[in-house]
């Protein structure tokens, strides 16, 4: 199989040069659980390069059923591995790379992306990813879910300080909430690399209201201060 029959759709959409310019593209998902999962079925099929995943956890009986990549015979394994193994089988263009450890020790190793994602769990985390990001001048798109709910933010020049940094740990979650909100940071990361314009520094916030109506919000981001 060739490049241009695997990926046919997209080149119709778009063409061969920006398909072609996509294989030059390297990027990092920070977590490989349910966002994470999303990101890596979404985005490691659509001929980007390279992509480097990073996850310390393991596969539990309950991350199955919202993280998509796994199975019930991946219990116990490591998440990023599980993950990169299986895009290496669905996409023969794709240089993949797993690192078992958690974000601190992972940025100590200066790799240079063109994108990073956020797909984890928890906002001290995030704003590690912030601050290695405006260090490295990447950007980077920020996502959570939690319940219903979801947002996202492609993270440039505002600052991700707006934030209550607390250690707060999601509750329930439905299972396509996690794919939904995951499926918008894919598109916003595919759009940025592909060269086609995205909004920055917006946080899109969507939610189920009480009568089961779908509502988008839209909040524009404060930007870094200047002073010291």
């Amino acid at each position: 199989m060739t490049q241009e029959e695997y990926f046919n759709r997209q080149i119709q959409l778009w063409g061969e040069e920006t398909q072609m310019s996509l294989t030059n593209k390297k990027i990092a998902i920070i977590g490989s659980g349910g966002l994470g999962c999303t990101l890596a079925m979404a985005l490691g099929t659509s001929g980007i390069g390279e992509i480097h995943m990073v996850d310390f956890d393991t596969v539990s009986g309950h991350n199955i059923h919202r993280q998509i990549a796994f199975t019930l015979e991946d219990e116990g394994k490591n998440k990023a591995q599980v993950v990169t193994s299986l895009l290496e089988k669905k996409n023969p263009f794709l240089k993949t790379e797993a690192f078992d450890m958690r974000f601190e020790a992972f940025k100590e190793m200066e790799h240079h992306y063109d994108l990073i994602l956020d797909a984890t769990d928890n906002l001290p985390v995030r704003a590690e990813i912030d601050m290695y990001a405006k260090k490295t001048g990447t950007p980077w798109i920020y996502a959570s879910v939690e319940g219903y709910n979801g947002q996202v933010c492609f993270f440039d020049k505002a600052t991700f300080q707006v934030f209550n940094i607390s250690d707060h740990r999601p509750g329930g979650i439905t299972a396509p909430i996690v794919m939904h909100i995951g499926s918008l940071q894919a598109n916003l990361a595919l759009r940025y690399l592909a060269g086609l314009p995205v909004m920055k520094d917006m946080l899109y916030y969507l939610y189920f209201d009480g009568n089961g109506e779908l509502v988008t919000q839209k909040f524009g981001m404060p930007k870094e201060s200047c002073e010291s």
